[in-house]
């Protein structure tokens, strides 16, 4: 099969979260299995700024929003058997951020309408454009609406993926025309009206042909109004096209025995010593004590869904058991200041790592004894399927892909547990869950089991790209 990724973000151009990870992992995995894979990007200054001498200019065309027009320029390059195309307009993407500018729904816009012309352009007819988020919500709007007597396009069939149902690409109605050349009665129909303003994801996810996300509890959780982040009625009309699919990650990225990011390769075997001499390297680096206690690991974004607010509560727990606690990532100035207060009154524990480090996340996961996880919600979660990798034991709240990957101790299931856990989102249930963590540490004999089976658990990218291979399929039958 011929597949178009159309997303925002793509390791290892773009990326600012797992979104990146698995539009490039997938495809990977799909070329692995002998289809023919596109993904196409917005081309990002920061994009321009890494590969410029790697990329070819193929050609440029004009986009028309409505009555303005701009030019996009084309590039291309590849990666792992992958093409990349990448869509150029400075105006739109010559910006520090990959998001978060007032004129966001017109950059996207942008970007939707230039992959439609992309792909007469270079003559490349896919039998399944692959969407992610909302930031391409409406391609499939677009090309069902405008180009359905089209020859070149009336076989193409729809995936809409939803990564993070919190980001739903509200605007005003007036987008439709303005930016779309779209007539106002979809919105006025319903098919793209969502809280009483227009949805790009609502949109994606009325049009496509197929909708997934990335889990199998993540998918239970947006049928109920609980958790649906108010898609739920949406997902029920929709709920015989709509499957969970587990994400997964990269074992050749993420490999202890042969990362080169970490001074101290190991295996199941030799995991001892490996979590001994990376947590020695990795205290020297960051000047701080070995108590002789666990180290707690965190990488992640800075924000809310993360569960950072109970985890404030809760971290004190480590601490005043002589535990360690390292965190890396960057988002919400609240958080990343209260973490630092915390830091400072500790600063021979803890170590505050603010913004992103590749090599240093990969050292985070080969040291820590326990990583933290304590979302709100997690659509899937990739931090614990790399912390299982690296036998670093989860620690996490059962939500989502978290659920479905992370096993808790409770005493009788020693033989397949591979972390901890707890459901009640607050910070008494985190606080308990660390203590409990910690009470297991005290026998080694335990937790060689518990990393054996972490360790041991099956979290590549090949079941999951023969659940999408399948998936493609049923589509096209449609």
């Amino acid at each position: 099969m011929k597949i178009l990724m159309a997303a925002s973000e793509a390791t290892p151009l773009a990326k600012t979260g797992g979104l990146a990870d698995v539009v490039h992992a997938l495809s990977k995995e799909l070329v692995g299995l002998n289809h023919d894979v596109a993904i196409v990007l917005p081309y990002y200054d920061s994009i321009r700024q890494r590969v410029m001498n790697h990329v070819e200019l193929v050609q440029s065309f004009p986009v028309y929003l409505s009555w303005r027009s701009e030019i996009c320029q084309v590039y291309k390059t590849e990666i792992d058997g992958i093409l990349y195309y990448l869509l150029g307009n400075y105006q739109y993407f010559g910006r520090e951020n990959f998001y978060g500018y007032h004129d966001d729904h017109e950059r996207f816009a942008f970007f939707s309408l230039a992959i439609r012309i992309l792909l007469k352009e270079i003559d490349f007819k896919p039998d399944i454009i692959h969407c992610h988020d909302w930031q391409v919500g409406m391609l499939p709007v677009l090309i069902r609406e405008q180009n359905q007597h089209d020859p070149f396009f009336q076989d193409i069939r729809f995936i809409m993926t939803i990564h993070n149902p919190a980001f739903q690409g509200l605007g005003d109605p007036k987008i439709l025309g303005d930016y779309y050349s779209l007539d106002r009665r979809l919105f006025d129909e319903g098919k793209v009206r969502f809280k009483g303003v227009l949805s790009t994801l609502k949109s994606g996810i009325i049009y496509a042909d197929k909708i997934t996300t990335v889990s199998m509890t993540h998918a239970n959780e947006l049928m109920t109004k609980e958790e649906g982040q108010g898609l739920e009625t949406i997902m029920e009309l929709r709920k015989s096209d709509f499957v969970g699919i587990l994400n997964g990650i990269d074992y050749t990225e993420f490999n202890p025995a042969k990362d080169e990011a970490i001074p101290y390769n190991y295996n199941k075997v030799t995991v001892l010593k490996g979590k001994e001499e990376n947590k020695k390297a990795l205290y020297q680096k960051l000047h701080l004590r070995n108590n002789g206690k666990p180290l707690f690991g965190l990488v992640s974004r800075l924000t809310w869904q993360k569960g950072l607010d109970i985890l404030l509560e809760a971290a004190h727990v480590i601490l005043n058991a002589g535990a360690n606690l390292v965190i890396l990532g960057s988002g919400e100035a609240v958080y990343e200041q209260q973490f630092e207060k915390i830091r400072q009154e500790h600063p021979d524990q803890m170590a505050l790592y603010i913004g992103y480090h590749e090599s240093l996340a990969h050292e985070i996961y080969a040291a820590s004894d326990i990583f933290l996880m304590p979302s709100l919600f997690e659509p899937c979660g990739i931090g614990q399927m790399i912390a299982l990798r690296y036998g670093a034991l989860p620690l996490v709240r059962m939500t989502g892909g978290l659920k479905d990957t992370v096993i808790p101790y409770t005493l009788d299931n020693r033989e397949v547990a591979n972390g901890f856990g707890f459901y009640q989102y607050d910070g008494s249930a985190l606080k308990d869950t660390i203590s409990w963590a910690l009470q297991c540490f005290q026998n080694p004999s335990l937790i060689r089991v518990l990393r054996r089976n972490a360790m041991s658990a099956n979290n590549n990218w090949k079941k999951s790209a023969e659940q999408y291979v399948s998936l493609y399929l049923s589509a096209k039958e449609k």
